[in-house]
């Protein structure tokens, strides 16, 4: 809703006057809304993102053209990309039945053209983007996308935006290895473990529970954790059958950091946490 003023002169021989003014509103008849469908973002994933446009005037709107800025952002004097559309991803919907393809630019920016509203009608565009290198990483990143809408009898650009952020949670992996690998009767064997974590919060409350039989069973162990010696309490082990498992919250692991280069790309180091277990076989 718009509030216009009006103000109309006289003029005559002897001077001008005014006229008071009048108000009125103005209620917009077509409206646009963009939703992004996915929670959040992460590297190497992919966002989903629906635009609709609702047409509450007499007439229908025909030859829209959408355009949508891929969430592109100023850097060292150029514009980087944190999405790019992803190929045939693209449906319309008018009056919520599918239609044929609408004329797709990928861009950047992603720019729809021939999209038609009828009067008293809506048409939804839903469609997917890759998230680009280019995209910020960081507990306050996040990516806020703008879609235009422009022509038919608009008689001013539409705009919406979406905003998502970068995933908050913990992206673990683990990776064990032997040494030595041939190893005689009675002597001395190290398992070790590394954990990195690749995600923007520390793993220290996700419950992490390390568990391995060894097999042969080893004797007389010792564990340490990132060099240090880890407490008795921290773990169990069954020199019977090789059941070995740390308590839920002894392992923690670091977040991520990350870094924008100088060629507007993210890099992403792992925070890092290892755990080794050294017996008699």
């Amino acid at each position: 809703m718009a509030v216009f003023y009006n103000q109309a002169t006289l003029t005559y021989a002897g001077g001008a006057v005014r006229s008071n003014i009048v108000t009125g509103e103005l209620n917009a008849s077509v409206e646009m809304t963009k939703t992004a469908v996915s929670a959040g973002y992460a590297p190497g994933e992919q966002a989903a993102y629906a635009v609709s446009v609702v047409n509450d005037g007499p007439a229908a709107l025909t030859g829209l053209t959408l355009t949508d800025d891929l969430g592109g952002y100023a850097f060292d004097g150029g514009t980087l990309y944190p999405l790019a559309y992803v190929p045939d991803s693209l449906r319309l919907f008018v009056n919520g039945v599918l239609q044929p393809a609408p004329t797709v630019t990928a861009g950047p920016p992603l720019v729809v053209s021939g999209v038609d509203v009828p009067a008293g009608g809506s048409a939804l565009l839903v469609y997917e983007a890759a998230v680009t290198p280019y995209a910020p990483l960081g507990e306050d990143a996040g990516i806020t996308n703008t879609v235009t809408a422009a022509g038919g009898v608009l008689t001013a650009p539409l705009t919406a935006s979406a905003t998502l952020d970068h995933e908050q949670e913990s992206e673990l992996t683990i990776v064990k290895a032997l040494e030595p690998s041939t190893v005689a009767e009675g002597g001395e064997l190290t398992y070790t473990f590394v954990i990195q974590n690749a995600g923007s919060q520390a793993g220290a409350d996700a419950g992490i529970v390390i568990t391995d039989t060894f097999d042969p069973v080893l004797g007389g162990i010792a564990v340490t954790l990132n060099g240090a010696a880890l407490s008795a309490a921290d773990y169990s082990y069954d020199e019977t059958t090789g059941a070995f498992a740390t308590v839920s919250g002894a392992v923690t692991v670091p977040a991520a950091e990350y870094a924008q280069n100088a060629d507007g790309t993210w890099t992403v180091t792992p925070g890092v946490t290892v755990l080794t277990v050294t017996g008699t076989v």
